[in-house]
């Protein structure tokens, strides 16, 4: 089934504020994610609504009639892909192809993306990524425990990693690495992507995300370094 993506000139979203997001559907979701399908956010509350008619193709668009959306965007704005699914392409695989024409597409613009697509067993991935970074599209690889993030962060690319539900303040990988809180996640924060940025930004430390939703308690079990 073909890909649908959904692009939002202004998001309503509370945590990214008001920035154009990308959703793209579940069939570029890498089956090999301990969250598919086992506590991922996107399978509940509103959001899930809108996820799974993308899926099903009956709202977004197709690759060909999606893309132009992208150069909509103002230059030098901040945007998000995916507030759910992943990078262009089925399921564990990228499409190199189709994530070249997303960099082009976001040439003088501020876009950033997560990928759980697997980049270590997978060295057309990493190359992929790899060089949508290098063009200046940031596609931060997610671990799921800080164990993870070590392994993701010696690519030299910038890397997120999930955290226990109750975390707060910075904390340090096995090697050492600095692991600082979103902003936007901190108890009381009225931060937001909007105002925040930093996920946009390559050469910086790693950023957690404690886990959250109504699904928590399994999530918390991925970011102990329990898989599923």
């Amino acid at each position: 089934m073909t890909i649908h993506y959904q692009f939002v000139a202004k998001s309503g979203n509370e945590t990214t504020g008001p920035i154009p997001i990308v959703t793209a559907g579940r069939q570029s979701c890498p089956p090999s994610c301990p969250l598919y399908d086992n506590g991922c956010y996107a399978d509940l509350g509103p959001i899930s609504l809108k996820w799974r008619a993308i899926t099903e193709g009956r709202k977004g668009d197709p690759w060909e009639y999606f893309l132009p959306f992208i150069r909509t965007i103002r230059r030098g704005r901040l945007w998000r892909w995916g507030d759910a699914g992943d990078l262009p392409g089925e399921g564990e695989e990228i499409d190199a192809e189709k994530l070249a024409e997303l960099v082009e597409a976001n040439k003088d613009r501020r876009g950033f993306a997560y990928t759980h697509k697997p980049v270590m067993t997978h060295p057309a991935n990493l190359a992929a990524v790899r060089a949508a970074n290098e063009g200046g599209f940031t596609v931060n690889l997610s671990a799921d425990d800080l164990e993870e993030a070590d392994a993701l962060a010696e690519t030299g690319l910038p890397v997120v990693v999930l955290l226990p539900h109750n975390h707060v303040g910075t904390t340090k990988t096995p090697a050492g690495r600095t692991v600082c809180v979103c902003p936007a996640k901190v108890e009381g924060s009225a931060i937001t992507c909007f105002d925040c940025g930093l996920c946009q930004i390559q050469k910086r430390n790693i950023v957690g995300f404690p886990a959250h939703g109504t699904k928590w308690k399994l999530v918390d079990v991925i970011a102990k370094g329990g898989k599923r």
